[in-house]
């Protein structure tokens, strides 16, 4: 068994989740880009290991049981363990998303990946994450599923997206039903909003870099062993729910 750092980061390939997965590297870390397709996965691991990092690709479609569970045996064979997942594969189901308008199968589908997806993930993995001495898990969340910021006076936060909104605040609920069961282990997991980033995901309008995106992963990432678990983070602090 190796005694470097082992991470994995799903839906790695671009945007947040690279530059998340290009963090780790950088720390000296061994990090598992995890996506679905075979060209962009592999073009993002040339890449990271371009700049120095010690990367892997690891096939992954986090909506796939069979996928899932293949992702698992290859790090369990290539490492023993690992250290610190990240689960940022999402999707938001374009529009429209309007409550009156939007296809329920819109709703379905995203959540299929950004909740279920998540559970599925963690769950293949939770037996090599048992076995590191300081486990991690990092849900990327978004503020929009913040129900104390979209209920604020005004408009709310993000636009009316009744599948993409909804679907962080159910995942925001999942991470906290898993830090209430993981509470007596090593292991601690959080949410982390990275802001309103331009990526693929919102056709690149956001206003921050997916590099300063994903700044909320690797501080989680790198919780002390006496770090918190069970909460939702951006860059300033502590989200409300």
């Amino acid at each position: 068994m190796t005694e470097q750092t082992i991470a994995l980061v799903t839906g790695a390939n671009k945007g947040i989740g690279y530059e998340i997965a290009a963090g780790l590297g950088a720390l000296g870390w061994s990090v598992g880009v995890g996506a679905r397709d075979d060209r962009r996965r592999e073009a993002a691991v040339e890449k990271l290991r371009a700049a120095g990092a010690d990367a892997f690709g690891v096939p992954l479609d986090v909506t796939d049981d069979a996928s899932v569970t293949a992702a698992a045996e290859l790090i369990e064979a290539r490492a023993g363990r690992l250290d610190v997942l990240v689960n940022n594969a999402g999707i938001t189901g374009g529009a429209p998303q309007e409550p009156t308008l939007v296809d329920p199968a819109t709703i379905r589908a995203v959540v299929e990946t950004n909740v279920i997806g998540v559970i599925r993930t963690t769950n293949a993995l939770l037996p090599l994450l048992r076995r590191s001495p300081s486990p991690r898990i990092v849900n990327m969340s978004s503020s929009v599923g913040s129900l104390a910021l979209q209920s604020a006076p005004g408009a709310g936060v993000g636009p009316i997206a009744v599948a993409y909104a909804p679907s962080k605040s159910f995942l925001n609920a999942v991470t906290l039903q898993y830090a209430r069961e993981l509470s007596d282990t090593k292991i601690l997991i959080n949410a982390g909003c990275p802001g309103y980033c331009a990526t693929d995901l919102n056709g690149h309008r956001g206003l921050r870099t997916p590099e300063q995106g994903a700044a909320i992963a690797l501080r989680l990432a790198t919780l002390p062993d006496d770090g918190p678990t069970g909460s939702f983070f951006d860059d300033a602090g502590v989200v409300p729910w």
